[in-house]
């Protein structure tokens, strides 16, 4: 028997995996809203929309155990029906078709329209930017390209989402108007590779022009800049960051490795001379530049040798941010052809030393902080703090500031003048200085960490 409290013809969209996928998700939604569908977005439903991600062991393992306890509330009574889409449907739909074949329907990553239409919807044209947000007011992910060009031999992106394809500048700056109406102040600019941008549409690396555009839309006052390319980086965008306050000071560029040996494998186009050379350009050009990275630990034929180096270059370049995977043996990619030859406990092991040394350098940033004013945007309460962001960190993934809510009041989704009292690894305390905290702070200068 079917629970009481499931309402009859809500269609509960659950998103996994990445921001790119959030953002898909948010366009079907817009799409059923349209078709005055109920929609909800990981919530209670009788129709379930599972989303997934396809891109390593874990998060193949995390998408694939969300489809059966699906299917179980289905075989359950639970719900009615489920449908799954996204990364890991597109790249595995036979296998799963053969081996979870309770769900009514597999779609791809481009089979949206197919999607809809089972979901008795029509796919809308007319709704280009339109769609329903599901992270906090004041921001949202604003996807300038899908898919990607690159041959890097550990990534299985191609594969799932196809050929790099850009969006025109003008449908994203309608779109940014349409999140600006809503209340989103700040824009996170997300591809598989930014740098890329406009070469298809425009034959030229468009992302400076790009950002010269959405800078002009009233309402946004960040736009953060997410998954850079190393490799033919325009230069110009570096311009634009200066110039435009709007422009956050923030960079989140993946470089995976510095070895010569492992970069080679990896078919990333680079060297160590070249990607040391390209990151001091960055802190010249802007010094108050945070960078995130990403690395990835026990690629195939990584020795204790190479693992070391990485170590070293690591404290030598004392990136603001970063983060730390163990490589994963993935079907059909280049390197699959290689042997996957470091076992994982050595993989866990150095991915475990990265981080420890991050969290130092973190640690010590951090504390060059203190007595220093930020401009914090308050993206939500919790327990006795709100928690805010500087321009230099990402929701989620990086730094935040907390301030105590016990005698003070806060709203989420406004900026406010806050000065760091206290820091941790990956944590801020502080206090706003403006007298009426009540009172949001508007300003178009950028504070910055001098």
């Amino acid at each position: 028997m079917r629970t009481k409290s499931i309402k009859k013809n809500r269609i509960n969209v659950v998103t996994l995996g990445c921001s790119k996928n959030v953002y898909d998700s948010e366009v079907l939604m817009g799409q059923l809203r349209a078709n005055d569908k109920d929609v909800v977005h990981e919530q209670e439903g009788n129709i379930v929309v599972i989303n997934t991600c396809g891109f390593i062991d874990n998060a193949k393992e995390e998408s694939v155990n969300t489809i059966l306890e699906y299917v179980e509330k289905k075989q359950q009574g639970e719900v009615d029906k489920v449908f799954v889409t996204g990364c890991l449907s597109e790249r595995y739909k036979p296998d799963l078709q053969q081996e979870i074949p309770d769900v009514d329907q597999y779609f791809g990553t481009t089979e949206l329209p197919g999607l809809l239409k089972a979901l008795e919807a029509d796919y809308k044209h007319e709704l280009i930017g339109e769609r329903l947000t599901t992270t906090p007011k004041n921001y949202a992910y604003l996807k300038i390209a899908e898919g990607c060009d690159r041959p890097c031999s550990f990534c299985a992106i191609p594969l799932m989402r196809g050929k790099h394809k850009s969006t025109p500048i003008e449908h994203l700056v309608k779109e940014a108007q349409n999140l600006a109406a809503q209340g989103v102040k700040e824009l996170i600019l997300i591809a598989q590779d930014l740098t890329y941008y406009g070469l298809d549409l425009y034959k030229k690396r468009n992302l400076a022009e790009l950002l010269e555009n959405l800078v002009k839309v009233d309402g946004i006052e960040w736009i953060r800049l997410h998954y850079a390319f190393p490799t033919g980086f325009p230069m110009d965008v570096l311009d634009v960051m200066n110039r435009e306050p709007k422009v956050c000071n923030y960079l989140d560029i993946p470089l995976q490795h510095i070895s010569d040996d492992l970069l080679k494998s990896m078919r990333r186009g680079t060297t160590h001379e070249k990607t040391t050379k390209l990151l001091k350009e960055f802190r010249k050009e802007v010094p108050d530049m945070t960078i995130r990275t990403t690395l990835i630990v026990g690629y195939p034929g990584e020795t204790e040798a190479h693992f070391q180096e990485l170590r070293e270059w690591v404290k030598e370049m004392r990136f603001e941010r970063l983060g730390c995977f163990t490589y994963s043996h993935e079907e059909n990619t280049h390197a699959y052809n290689l042997e996957d030859d470091v076992p994982q406990d050595v993989k866990q092991d150095r991915a475990n030393q990265i981080m420890e040394i991050q969290s130092q350098i973190s640690w010590e940033l951090n504390q060059q902080k203190i007595g220093e004013t930020f401009k914090v945007v308050i993206d939500r309460k919790e327990g006795n703090y709100f928690i805010g962001r500087t321009e230099y960190d990402s929701p989620d993934v990086d730094n935040e500031v907390l301030i105590d809510g016990t005698e003070i009041y806060l709203k989420t989704g406004e900026f406010y003048e806050v000065k760091i009292t206290e820091a941790a690894d990956f944590d801020l305390y502080g206090t706003p200085v403006n007298a009426d905290v009540a009172k949001p702070v508007r300003k178009e200068l950028k504070i910055r960490n001098v």
